[in-house]
């Protein structure tokens, strides 16, 4: 751990620390705001400028002769979109028991469109290796949820063996005509002060959460981006790809060798008639004696075979290293089963479970401070955080056929609820489906009984009949 100013600390890892239940001083704050400033937001934006395509071969010094190709291979986007998608390219559900609590939830979701803002919150982890959920009221006292980037906010926790969440700092910077300033706000689980450069405003504004309106969401400790690992291989690729072009360019220009053919020349200069650069000629009218003439074209040194097996190695190890399936790989393709397919991307799987922990256990502490005013569902109902049912659905294709036999296999071994669980994608909600269902059967008597009413009587059977 380093000390960065007075009792602030940082971990390697990035995460501040502060002592428990203690203020910080406007010194102190100004040295965690540069600290995050200097040593943390270079990383950011080098993060950001590759997903956008801003490559670092797009500022080399351009080179003195031939061709000067600068390519970008993005593979940093791919790999953030691709396994974006896949973990929450589904939108996960987040309910309660059935009831009204759960129908209030529910139409909170959808009017602060919670799914798209943690799609995006997902992305930003992907990109920096954390985000901030941030929770707070808006000019008409509704509670709001939106993503907040890392890169002009962070969390500070205690000096516990737990690290509470102790404060959270969100600021801009701005040009007071001699230097840029940042000024923003200091949430603490009591009260929120205003703060610039200079000072701290001591005018608390009353927190009505009682907690910390922030939660940091990761997918791993070390608070990696998910293309960190690779980035000098994808600086690499772009490199061999330029370089490939680059030659491509200067050996497209085909030359004609002319040996021991004489031209007819200019009887002043001696130099033969015709223009030797523009028409890409090399005229070599004087030989080896006894050497027949020869017009060919100049053969090209080729490398490509050896060019093209580098670029494949980088490639294959940039989605290995960053356990990313290739889904443009020519082995992934083809009608294989869903089976196989989780088989092939059994390690983006195993990622995205472990990101997938992460994320219910931000949600969950995320939705404490949602539900801790009653304004979503009802502040008698504010420890429902703890029963949240919070389910990640992978965005994979499923072998439906094997799901729907798995679940006519497990007849009579479990549950019908249990039995339907295992149609995921097909079957939303088990007991909704069993409802429907017993409706279903329901109608279906019903129906049968009427119409056995309108048959005619002498289709009908009676008793003695039957005891006959």
């Amino acid at each position: 751990m380093k000390i960065i100013r007075g009792r602030g600390a940082v971990t390697k890892n990035g995460r501040f620390i502060f002592p428990k239940n203690e203020y910080l001083t406007k010194d102190e704050l100004n040295g965690f705001i540069n600290y995050n400033y200097n040593n943390l937001l270079p990383k950011y934006r080098e993060n950001m400028k590759m997903y956008l395509g801003e490559h670092d071969i797009l500022d080399k010094d351009p080179i003195d002769f031939g061709p000067d190709n600068r390519l970008v291979v993005n593979k940093a986007k791919q790999i953030v979109d691709t396994f974006n998608g896949y973990f929450i390219g589904i939108p996960p559900s987040i309910s309660l028991e059935k009831g009204s609590n759960n129908d209030e939830l529910q139409v909170w979701l959808n009017h602060v469109s919670f799914m798209d803002k943690l799609n995006e919150l997902s992305k930003q982890t992907d990109i920096y290796g954390k985000s901030i959920g941030f929770v707070y009221q808006n000019e008409t006292a509704e509670t709001r949820f939106n993503y907040v980037s890392p890169t002009k906010a962070f969390i500070i926790y205690d000096d516990t063996i737990e690290h509470n969440p102790l404060a959270f700092v969100r600021y801009e910077f701005y040009d007071n005509q001699s230097q840029w300033q940042a000024r923003g706000k200091i949430y603490y689980a009591e009260a929120i002060y205003d703060f610039d450069k200079e000072s701290i405003d001591y005018n608390a504004i009353p927190n009505p959460y009682k907690l910390v309106p922030a939660v940091e969401f990761y997918e791993n400790e070390e608070r990696q981006g998910i293309f960190d690992q690779v980035k000098t291989l994808i600086n690499a690729l772009d490199n061999a790809y330029s370089q490939k072009a680059n030659q491509l360019d200067y050996f497209d220009i085909a030359y004609l060798v002319m040996m021991g053919i004489r031209l007819p020349e200019d009887k002043k200069t001696g130099k033969p008639n015709i223009d030797l650069v523009k028409n890409r000629l090399l005229y070599l009218p004087d030989i080896t004696p006894g050497t027949n003439p020869k017009v060919e074209f100049l053969s090209k040194p080729s490398d490509d075979g050896m060019q093209e097996n580098f670029i494949k190695h980088l490639t294959d190890e940039i989605y290995n290293i960053s356990m990313i399936q290739n889904l443009n790989d020519e082995k992934f393709a083809g009608n294989a089963s869903g089976i196989a397919l989780k088989f092939k991307m059994l390690l983006m799987q195993d990622k995205a479970k472990s990101k997938q922990r992460k994320f219910i256990q931000s949600l969950r502490n995320l939705f404490r401070i949602i539900f801790s005013v009653g304004q979503v569902i009802p502040e008698s109902a504010k420890d429902a955080w703890e029963d949240l049912q919070i389910n990640f659905t992978l965005n994979v294709p499923d072998d439906v056929a094997s799901m729907i036999s798995a679940a006519k296999d497990a007849e009579g071994l479990v549950s019908k609820r249990t039995q339907l669980k295992l149609l995921p994608g097909i079957v939303d909600d088990p007991d909704d489906e069993i409802k429907q269902m017993e409706k279903e059967k329901q109608d279906s008597i019903k129906d049968a009984q009427q119409a056995a009413g309108s048959l005619p009587d002498y289709m009908k059977q009676s008793d003695s009949d039957d005891q006959k």
